[in-house]
């Protein structure tokens, strides 16, 4: 039995949301199996990154104020004035590791408050 692609595609493209949901639940209910199932692993995936007890903090973009973020990534380091710099001018680059997640907000907090860009990974 050969079916015809393209009419079946023209056909999905003419229908409603509803027709397309109510095809989803035929074709679960016929073949035994779930349309939700990869989006439950991805939103498992999700649940332990939500429970993570580590972060880094990523300087993403320096922004324009880049002596402001300079200072505050050596305050926050304690490196020197040219590691920082190093650091900040080699963006994106991780700042610290493995913090709480209170104390890398913090972190994240006061570099954008001195114009950066941070990402907490």
């Amino acid at each position: 039995m050969a079916f015809d692609k393209d009419a079946i595609i023209a056909s999905l493209k003419e229908a409603s949301i509803l027709d397309l949901a109510d095809l989803v639940k035929a074709i679960e209910d016929e073949f035994g199996v779930s349309a939700a199932a990869p989006v439950a692993a991805a939103g498992a995936a999700g649940d332990d990154a939500a429970a993570k007890d580590s972060f880094d903090v990523e300087l993403t973009e320096p922004g324009q104020a880049k002596i402001g973020v300079i200072k505050a990534v050596r305050d926050a380091t304690g490196l020197g004035l040219k590691e920082s710099k190093d650091l900040v001018d080699g963006a994106p680059s991780v700042i610290k590791k493995d913090l709480n997640e209170s104390d890398a907000n913090d972190l994240k907090s006061k570099l954008e408050a001195a114009g950066a860009t941070v990402t907490l990974k």
